[in-house]
């Protein structure tokens, strides 16, 4: 059994991130993998070193703020199982969160879990639109669809970003790079929702899970031919 920590689903969910969470399940149940799903809010116990995948989804600066002091007093158990290969999905708000820091506007600095050497601060443009990145999965140049609508402008430290914009803004506009990664920690602007519009991603983030578990990685085939269609589809209109 793969256990799915859902952290702050009613808080952070932004365009449908819940979709995430819901083909990961999927798919691990169409393989006849089964799955728990633990729906963690603010203040609700949860040991991390038991999980098998963490999502993260987004909010506004609003319900960062809230998360800011429950997200401290859980950082070094996630880092915990960070450093040990939890996997981890940190989209948009979520990804910012788990960097150094937040710098509004109005300069106020919004702490973050300082897990990834990354910050953020507010720009006053939003960069919103379609996005398409190409990422590296098993050896594998892989393209990914996304949608992305953010303030917050990301600098990667000693991080490497998670792929390379071909269409969009990404981390900030100005180096081509969207997202970060770190062990099985992949961080994204995109929303989308990002795994349901990209099954490549969603089967590798499984199979990572069931790496770490000591289970056979390799996935049943899936007869998914509509998904992939339409991830073609979409990546045909975007680079066009």
């Amino acid at each position: 059994m793969l256990k799915v920590c859902h952290l702050y689903p009613d808080l952070l969910n932004l365009y449908g991130d819940r979709g995430n969470v819901m083909a990961y399940v999927r798919r691990c149940q169409w393989r006849g993998i089964e799955v728990e799903v633990h729906r963690i809010n603010l203040g609700d116990p949860v040991d991390f070193r038991e999980m098998d995948f963490l999502f993260l989804g987004g909010g506004s600066d609003r319900e960062q703020n809230l998360m800011a002091k429950d997200l401290e007093n859980r950082r070094e158990l996630l880092q915990a199982a960070v450093e040990d290969g939890l996997v981890v999905l940190a989209i948009c708000g979520g990804y910012q969160l788990l960097g150094k820091y937040y710098r509004t506007l109005e300069g106020h600095v919004i702490p973050g879990l300082g897990l990834l050497d990354f910050y953020t601060e507010a720009g006053r443009e939003r960069m919103i639109g379609n996005v398409v990145v190409e990422l590296e999965i098993e050896g594998e140049n892989v393209r990914v669809t996304g949608f992305e609508n953010h303030a917050g402008r990301t600098f990667l430290g000693q991080i490497s970003p998670l792929g390379r914009v071909l269409v969009g803004y990404g981390n900030n506009g100005e180096d081509g790079t969207e997202g970060a990664r770190y062990k099985n920690v992949f961080c994204s602007y995109l929303h989308g929702p990002l795994l349901p519009k990209n099954p490549r991603l969603t089967d590798h983030l499984i199979s990572l899970a069931l790496m770490r578990r000591g289970l056979p990685a390799e996935l049943a085939p899936l007869d998914d031919r509509l998904e992939r269609v339409a991830a073609e589809v979409m990546l045909k209109r975007l680079l066009e």
